[in-house]
């Protein structure tokens, strides 16, 4: 299930973050999690089954436009359709919106099958 970042789930959001490929530097990561506490266009959201927190998407909203950001999941539940299934929750969550990829989520969102784009 997607629920939104809170500021107690911040260890681990940074956690799930720091797998993404551009968030290695911890300056940078935390800069990350601060634009999407402080940015009113910016969302993180988490993945939680049962207890855990497992996944991570950041997006951008624009007004008909949704951009994912970030898309993370902790590598021990990887192949298990994690990602796909916050893609498609995503989806069903802002299904007013396009759904597009930035030069980092791009790859992934092409084989979730949900109609995305790049944003380039």
């Amino acid at each position: 299930m997607l629920i939104r970042y809170k500021k107690s789930f911040e260890k681990i959001a940074m956690g799930l973050l720091s797998f993404m490929p551009n968030e290695k530097d911890l300056r940078k990561l935390l800069q990350t999690i601060k634009d999407y506490e402080n940015e009113d266009n910016l969302q993180l959201f988490l993945w939680r089954e049962e207890e855990d927190i497992i996944g991570l998407v950041g997006v951008s909203l624009t007004e008909n436009n949704i951009e994912v950001q970030h898309i993370s999941v902790n590598p021990s539940h990887r192949q298990l359709g994690i990602g796909k299934a916050m893609i498609k929750a995503l989806n069903d969550m802002y299904a007013e919106k396009e759904l597009t990829a930035n030069e980092y989520t791009e790859a992934f969102l092409l084989k979730c099958e949900v109609g995305c784009k790049s944003s380039d």
